[in-house]
């Protein structure tokens, strides 16, 4: 029987042997994504070697898969190779150092008496670029006169990043108020948006010391329920309405989206009310 031969993909399309790995450069850091293709024995928890836009990087793979079609893999940075053990040395000392110039970036920051935190200091893989990551309310005030104070003592490009306050408390680490390690700090690899309107779906206390984390922002957990609570909320009756029960009328005054009960004011009596028996009066 004669061999049908590989047919080519489409222009800009995914082949068959196209792998995209997913990589991240530190805990819980974001994952970006590579061209894989001429790895195939890469493994999740592999070390490598990518080129990025600060340079030579050395980073851990999470996830290794098949390009999904239309997917254009060439446009992907490549990876350059698996890392070696004395990649991974070198890592080592890099981040030792990064621990030095966090010191200093502290200690210069006081002796300027700049309205700012210094949070986090890390190295390119290759050493040749440092990035300072810092906090400020006070926008962009004293940094340049920063950078020119570090540059002169590291003899070599320095970065100064702004970040903001989850940011900050990702890199303190610590516990949350449930007595766990913070999300942030743990597993969350990108902040989502949070709102107070989450907070009153869940009937969430709105006590701001109980509902902001440590970085004074509206707690990360708020997110994780509200897909759960908006949804059983939708056959629920908004709070304020006046219903009909098998207890009489009265208006809806709190509800338990998960219990799928309504709280319902009757006269100088409250009653929990399964949803499924309360009408709303029109």
């Amino acid at each position: 029987m004669a061999e049908v031969p590989e047919q080519e993909s489409p222009s800009g399309s995914a082949s068959p042997k196209d792998l995209v790995a997913g990589v991240r450069f530190h805990a819980t850091g974001k994952v970006y994504h590579f061209d894989a293709s001429g790895h195939a024995d890469l493994e999740n928890g592999d070390f490598v070697l990518v080129e990025t836009s600060r340079g030579l990087e050395l980073g851990e793979v999470l996830t290794v898969r098949p390009a999904r079609g239309g997917e254009k893999v060439g446009s992907l940075k490549p990876i350059r190779r698996r890392a070696t053990g004395r990649d991974l040395a070198l890592r080592q000392r890099r981040q030792e150092k990064a621990e030095e110039a966090l010191r200093l970036a502290r200690d210069l920051a006081k002796e300027l008496d700049l309205p700012l935190k210094i949070a986090a200091a890390d190295y390119t893989y290759d050493g040749r670029r440092l990035t300072i990551l810092y906090v400020s309310e006070d926008g962009e005030k004293g940094v340049n006169k920063l950078r020119d104070r570090l540059r002169r003592q590291f003899g070599g490009p320095v970065t100064l990043r702004r970040v903001g306050p989850r940011d900050h408390a990702k890199f303190l680490s610590g516990y949350g108020a449930c007595g766990e390690v913070r999300c942030c700090s743990r597993f969350l690899s990108e902040f989502q948006s949070v709102s107070m309107k989450m907070a009153k779906a869940q009937g969430v206390s709105l006590n701001p010391s109980e509902i902001t984390g440590m970085c004074g922002r509206l707690r990360c957990c708020l997110v994780y329920e509200h897909e759960q609570y908006a949804e059983a909320c939708k056959s629920m009756p908004p709070v304020k309405k006046r219903v009909r029960t098998p207890h009489g009328e009265g208006r809806v005054v709190g509800l338990l989206p998960l219990k799928g009960v309504v709280v319902v004011q009757i006269e100088d009596r409250r009653v929990e009310v399964p949803a499924q028996e309360v009408e709303r009066i029109k």
